[in-house]
């Protein structure tokens, strides 16, 4: 039997958003998914907000995706641990991922790797954010207002939740640009890597890329998103060497 190596890591696909080309970002996707040589392939890393908007009712889930979960449960059904995190914008994951297959992680997750540890999330949240946001994310994880939502009939509640997301994302057009040690996650990685030991942070959530090397010796990477090229991070337990891979595809 071959031996599983190769570990790749992938956040901010936006599956559902309509901007640019959705149809055209999923393929890309479903792509990046049926390329991963799954006989050398230890496990995938979701590192949240892959779908755009994502809200599962007890019986009802969104329609769509089906070439996704296919290219997904492919791999796991071929060996492959696929892992999960939970994101801003499908934040509101509760079952129907796990029936799937998936196994869901909580930020910030301290994970090994070949001899390597690794801490991972979407980084929504993490470090000394503004009390707003704090406030917002907590709004979304509150098991009360959740149940409220769930009220809604579909139809109407899909709706908001996808027009709220793109008005989201396009209030903001021009590209993130990451502060470095001002950014509440640099904050946190910095902390947290100086009383444990880690030697990679990866995390998603600001759109752009980041390779930053922490005081300590830790490494930064923040994962671009799918909105304009293939974005993700492999890591080869063989050699220990971590790639960043941005490939358009167009």
């Amino acid at each position: 039997m071959q031996e599983r190596y190769l570990t790749y890591f992938v956040a901010d696909v936006h599956l559902g958003l309509d901007v640019n080309d959705p149809a055209e970002r999923e393929a890309r996707f479903v792509s990046f998914l049926r390329s991963v040589d799954v006989r050398r392939t230890e496990s995938l890393y979701l590192l949240g907000d892959i779908f755009d908007f994502w809200y599962e009712y007890r019986d009802v889930v969104p329609k769509g995706y089906a070439r996704v979960f296919a290219a997904i449960q492919d791999m796991i059904d071929a060996g492959v641990k696929v892992w999960f995190f939970q994101g801003n914008h499908d934040v509101w994951t509760y079952h129907y991922f796990e029936e799937l297959g998936m196994r869901k992680l909580e930020q910030p997750a301290l994970v090994e790797i070949a001899g390597r540890t690794f801490c991972l999330g979407h980084g929504d949240g993490l470090g000394p954010v503004p009390r707003g946001y704090l406030f917002l994310r907590r709004a979304f994880h509150s098991r009360v207002l959740q149940f409220l939502f769930s009220l809604l009939h579909p139809w109407l509640a899909f709706r908001f939740g996808k027009g709220w997301s793109k008005n989201n994302r396009l209030a903001r057009r021009e590209k993130y640009v990451f502060k470095g040690k001002e950014e509440p996650l640099y904050r946190f990685a910095e902390e947290f890597s100086a009383s444990r030991h880690v030697d990679c942070f990866i995390f998603g959530h600001y759109h752009t890329h980041v390779d930053m090397i922490l005081p300590g010796g830790a490494r930064l990477l923040v994962l671009d998103d799918w909105l304009d090229a293939s974005n993700y991070i492999y890591f080869d337990g063989i050699s220990g060497s971590l790639g960043y891979s941005q490939n358009s595809e167009k």
